[in-house]
């Protein structure tokens, strides 16, 4: 068996399946967004069909079966009007499933941190799982350091990726979007729903999102029972230096426009390089 994958050793079946009994993995983290790139897969399976199988495992107590690899090829497939597709249907566990799905994505050219953060979250229930219904616990027992070496990260980078699930849906939405940053986000996800949930109405109202020195003071206040509405409004009004108004956009809304290949640094070069084109003609017309 030495050498063999994980599908091989699983001895897992090809067949047909009919769409409409695959299900998503319940609490699967990872986004599937009807965005530019799902209408060019969807385009491509109506023309080419789906080239690589799904991979499946029987739902319990159902004739349906459970999406581990391959939810954004389903939706693109149901997009395009296919009422069967081909999968590998492998007898597993709910926990190899929840590994392997988390596994198969982690290494994606884009992956945002709420999908990294739940991802994370999900593996280290399934391997703690894992480490308690099998009798070698000490080989399974589940360690951030184990789930980070995995995924290319620390054990605190885990953890902290992690922390990030406590965020009020809103506030992770932030983070997902650049518009604040992942360390201060950390700190924030200590405070209780109802404090995020002020906190996110001061950000509004004020138009800015916390340092991270903001952020550690409003969690210390938290911490010893004194942060209120006011003193959150209080920090959240203080005038910044990194605070001046400025214009920010999505990596995925710029990506569209540059070589896949290209770095967040690239983007960046081009698009001044292009600004300052833009001026040179603005200056050449207005001297005309």
């Amino acid at each position: 068996m030495k050498g063999m994958t994980f599908i091989e050793k699983k001895l897992c079946n090809s067949i047909v399946i009919p769409i409409a009994k695959l299900h998503p993995f319940e609490g699967h983290p990872y986004k599937v967004l009807d965005d530019e790139e799902m209408e060019t897969l969807a385009d491509s399976i109506h023309t080419e069909g789906i080239l690589s199988p799904l991979i499946v495992r029987p739902l319990e107590g159902t004739d349906g079966y459970e999406v581990i690899s391959g939810h954004r090829r389903l939706h693109a497939a149901q997009r395009a009007g296919l009422s069967e597709i081909p999968a590998l249907v492998c007898e597993i566990s709910r926990e190899e499933a929840a590994i392997m799905l988390v596994d198969s994505n982690l290494h994606r050219e884009h992956i945002l941190p709420s999908e990294k953060a739940f991802a994370y979250k999900l593996k280290m229930e399934a391997m703690k799982h894992q480490g308690r219904t099998s009798p070698q616990v000490g080989e399974k027992l589940v360690t951030a350091e184990k789930v980070g070496a995995d995924g290319g990260d620390s054990k605190n980078q885990v953890l902290r990726y992690v922390r990030l699930t406590h965020l009020i849906p809103e506030l992770l939405h932030l983070v997902d979007d650049g518009k604040i940053a992942r360390t201060p986000a950390v700190e924030l996800s200590y405070l209780p729903e109802k404090a995020q949930t002020c906190l996110l109405e001061e950000m509004r109202r004020n138009d800015c999102t916390p340092s991270l020195s903001q952020a550690i003071r409003m969690k210390k206040l938290y911490q010893t029972g004194n942060l209120s509405p006011e003193e959150i409004a209080s920090i959240i009004q203080e005038e910044k230096a990194n605070q001046q108004e400025k214009v920010s956009f999505k990596t995925g809304d710029l990506r569209k426009f540059f070589p896949k290949s290209y770095s967040a640094a690239q983007m960046q070069e081009t698009i001044l390089k292009l600004l300052s084109e833009y001026q040179r003609k603005r200056q050449r017309a207005a001297e005309r």
